[in-house]
């Protein structure tokens, strides 16, 4: 296979990785994947995100084909969101990788601290020898 060949494979696998793994999108796709969900509620579900954001990000996903969106003739207009079957694809690796998050965060807090507080006694040391 040519250093061509694969150059051009790993900007295609970067670019579904930035799609699929940013924060917002992989909330998203865990949440549809318990069924649809109108934009409201999501976005209360969702702590944090902006209308912006969450619009931004669905408008995304349903571009590259993974989320549906419905919208209902009714006053005021209801509007769904789902996974499509390529969605509900991806819904088990991202619930194994939100598993795991849940799983090892404590783990993961504590190396923060102890990386951190290295961090700060490095600069704090560098910063005496200095003075």
């Amino acid at each position: 296979m040519s250093d061509d060949h694969r150059g051009g494979e790993c900007q295609q696998v970067t670019r579904v990785l930035a799609r699929v793994g940013d924060k917002w999108s992989i909330l998203i796709v865990r949440l549809l994947g318990d069924g649809s969900r109108r934009f409201n509620e999501m976005r209360r579900t969702l702590d944090g995100i902006s209308q912006r954001m969450l619009t931004l990000t669905v408008r995304g996903l349903e571009r590259d084909g993974l989320v549906k969106r419905t919208v209902y003739p009714t006053v005021p207009p209801r509007v769904d969101y789902e996974l499509t079957e390529l969605g509900r694809s991806l819904w088990q690796p991202v619930l194994g990788l939100v598993t795991w998050a849940q799983v090892h965060q404590v783990e993961i807090e504590t190396a923060n601290k102890a990386f951190d507080q290295r961090y700060k006694s490095t600069c704090q040391e560098k910063h005496s020898s200095t003075v």
